[in-house]
């Protein structure tokens, strides 16, 4: 009893104790602070204006780590400095070339600006032509290789003018039109210049066109070198400015006839390069410990690492916060902070700021790193000499995503990064001898590891018949632009001849690949309009579902409930139409992992797609719950993509009986139908059909009588002749012992064989 009262004396004195410190902590809270829910882990903690915030469709509990540490408010885009944007502007190099730059411009139509990445060119030269009065007689264009270039750089010039982003200055970029009647300097993706000189020839509308980045040579580049050319002769007016930053101006100056060349030199350091004395059989460990051996043995100076995906830069990024944290806190702090196209804006103006005293950053991205954007502070880069590359086969009709080595000027690049802010070092994580032996001098040209058939429409539309003639830098592999003449013929965009069809014409109107917009305009007379406009528009974004790593199950369970059984199609379909009557909520995307940035943009594009299809005058009806017309609609655009289940394993395509897969994400997948059609091949692991549906092989023939035909019933096709009957293995019987004439004379002999 003695021994009870004692523990409930103490409990009390406990509970008083607790009391007497909740009491004084109370009296020294701010009651303006936000509530706090003392029964939930801070991480836990969730509010309605969270669900509002257009990021939130992930919880804050499904990100790893990592990403919550670099989690950052939305920031301004460009250098971290107390400088004002005047003095920043006057510190880079190309403030001191000001005039003479503006001179030769002044003195010729047509010019070469070599200019290390940081010298300033994309962000100062437009400002400086439209402070000289180009502006005055049109706009000045700017076209970048990537999106998310023309955005972030278009954002940091409009604060540089002071002006509203879409104002004075502005950008455009497929699907998304962000300028006024009012903007003088525009930058755009070269593909939207591409689409301009299709409506307009003679690009009245602009006085100086800037190609920037011309030597990363995208499709839409290598084209607009040739139209420009023809421009040029038509409108001496016009000035084009062509700006590349590594060394081979040369053959742009011979291209362009011998032009003039105007060199700026950038705010380079000595860069000491070291090469592994042999090989290494995993690239990304090895970088990972190069990472780790910089930070803790080098002096200050943040790293640069170079990879090739985001998947590879995500693992990396969980891999080295581990790292870190299992060394404790005696170690300096290590910012680690991801690039790739898909992050949010805001995690990717991120890596601009300074990291803290005392601390380094290690900013791990892809090639978009290697020219669009430069980082100051950085005196360390890694180097594995990879680079993830889109290839196509004409043959197959199959895309690739392949890992392949960079090329010499590449590797040169990259090791430029180093010495911007002080004498650097680059890590080669290759010997010397693969550098000299098995690198390429230069990168070849998309234009040769493509599919063109969106580029020769374009052509064509433009009235450039002769391809063979036209005045490509690098021409394009003959196969290829046989494939794509092929493939635009069979979907009747080109005649006989080899001349645009109406068809065709209308085709080139709609900003996305031909076969796409062939089943836009066929699901007119289908009469579900509605529906393909929603499956379009979901096709052209980045994926829709979000499968965080920790949640995997729970996101695939999710999934699951938008499958239709017919195939992805209809599961996109059904993923829009429930997102719709939900009224495009953000708590509706948290709650069934889906990506609500992605549908947001998809939204934009089904807006712009009915204003195309409005202006034909095309009426937008829905099926309703017939969603075999949906499945009739796709075949007249995707019928070569067609594939029939094997007997053995997986599908095989109907053109070129190629092995094929259905990727485990599908709908179908474990569900497999006799006929599908694909939207894409793609070459990973396996080759995977990405997005596919089940459809009755007779709507082929309906949709393509040129490229499909009714077998005859009276004779076996020459497919069903090559077919060989393969029997089952048994090791003791002789190689034709199963065929009935051999089991046949086995029973005459006697030997009391029978046919079992």
């Amino acid at each position: 009893m003695a021994g009870t009262s004692l523990a409930k004396e103490r409990r009390d004195l406990r509970q008083q104790e607790a009391q007497d410190k909740a009491a004084e902590q109370a009296s020294q809270v701010d009651l303006n602070a936000q509530w706090q829910d003392p029964m939930m882990a801070p991480e836990q903690r969730q509010f309605a204006s969270d669900l509002r915030n257009p990021q939130a469709h992930r919880a804050p509990d499904a990100l790893p780590e990592w990403k919550r540490v670099v989690q950052n408010k939305d920031q301004s885009f460009g250098k971290r400095t107390s400088m004002s944007i005047k003095q920043q502007r006057e510190s880079l190099p190309m403030f001191k070339f000001r005039k003479q730059l503006l001179d030769a411009i002044n003195e010729n139509q047509l010019m070469i600006v070599v200019g290390e990445t940081g010298s300033g060119k994309t962000t100062q030269l437009t400002q400086y032509l439209a402070e000289a009065g180009f502006a005055n007689h049109g706009m000045i264009g700017c076209t970048q290789p990537r999106r998310v270039a023309a955005m972030s750089v278009a954002k940091r010039v409009a604060e540089e003018v002071g002006c509203k982003l879409g104002e004075e200055v502005g950008y455009t970029i497929r699907f998304e039109d962000c300028t006024s009647p009012v903007t003088k300097i525009k930058y755009m993706t070269d593909g939207m210049l591409q689409r301009e000189v299709l409506l307009d020839p003679n690009l009245k509308r602009y006085s100086v066109i800037m190609l920037d980045e011309a030597h990363e040579r995208t499709i839409a580049t290598d084209v607009l070198f040739g139209l420009l050319k023809k421009t040029l002769k038509r409108r001496p007016d016009l000035k084009v400015i062509v700006t590349s930053a590594t060394l081979d101006a040369d053959k742009f100056s011979e291209y362009f006839n011998k032009c003039p060349i105007f060199t700026i030199p950038g705010r380079t350091f000595p860069v000491s390069i070291n090469f592994l004395t042999e090989p290494e059989s995993d690239y990304l460990d090895n970088a990972l410990v190069t990472v780790m051996q910089i930070h803790l043995s080098e002096p200050a100076g943040d790293i640069l690492l170079f990879l090739t995906g985001q998947e590879e830069i995500d693992t990396s990024c969980e891999i080295l916060f581990e790292r870190m944290k299992a060394l404790g806190p005696s170690v300096p702090e290590l910012l680690i902070m991801p690039v790739y196209s898909a992050l949010p804006a805001e995690m990717q103006s991120r890596i601009f700021e300074p990291a803290p005293p005392g601390s380094r950053k290690v900013v791990i991205a892809t090639n978009i790193a290697e020219t669009s954007i430069t980082i100051d502070g950085i005196y360390y880069v890694i180097d594995p000499g990879f680079v993830k590359q889109n290839a196509y086969d004409p043959k197959l009709g199959m895309d690739s995503l392949v890992v392949t080595p960079i090329s010499m000027a590449q590797a040169q690049q990259r090791a430029g990064r180093a010495g911007r802010t002080g004498p650097g070092k680059c890590f080669r994580l290759y010997t010397e001898a693969a550098f000299q032996s098995e690198m390429l001098p230069t990168s070849i040209p998309e234009i040769q590891r493509q599919n063109l058939s969106y580029t020769i429409l374009m052509l064509k539309a433009m009235g450039i018949n002769d391809l063979l003639h036209f005045d490509f830098m690098d021409p394009p592999p003959i196969n290829t632009t046989l494939t794509a003449l092929g493939e635009l013929y069979a979907l009747s965009a080109l005649d006989d001849e080899g001349l645009l069809t109406r068809l065709g014409r209308k085709m080139a109107d709609f900003p996305m690949e031909p076969a796409l917009a062939k089943v836009l305009i066929f699901s007119v007379y289908h009469g579900c309009s509605e529906e393909i406009l929603s499956i379009v528009a979901m096709l052209s974004v980045q994926t829709v579902f979000y499968r965080p790593k920790e949640k995997q199950q729970q996101a695939d369970q999710k999934k699951a409930r938008f499958h239709d059984p017919h195939g992805d199609h209809l599961t996109l379909l059904n993923v829009y139409q429930q997102w719709k009557s939900s009224g495009y909520s953000n708590p509706w995307c948290f709650e069934n992992y889906i990506q609500n940035r992605s549908m947001k943009r998809a939204q934009d594009v089904r807006q712009q797609l009915v204003s195309i299809m409005e202006r034909y005058k095309h009426q937008i009806v829905s099926c309703g719950r017939n969603t075999m017309k949906v499945r009739r609609a796709l075949c007249s655009g995707f019928f070569r993509n067609a594939a029939r289940k094997d007997p053995q394993e997986g599908y095989k395509t109907l053109t070129e009986s190629t092995p094929v897969y259905m990727h485990p994400s599908s709908a179908m997948f474990g569900k497999p139908a006799e006929h599908v059609i694909i939207h894409t091949l793609v070459l990973t692991t396996k080759e995977y059909m990405h997005v596919t549906t089940a459809i009755e092989p007779k709507w082929l023939v309906e949709a393509a009588p040129t490229f499909f035909k009714v077998a005859a019933t009276d004779r076996l096709s020459k497919r069903k002749k090559a077919e060989k009957i393969q029997p089952l293995y048994n090791k003791f019987a002789g190689e034709d012992d199963w065929r009935l004439s051999a089991q046949k004379r086995q029973g005459r002999g006697g030997g009391g064989g029978t046919w079992g």
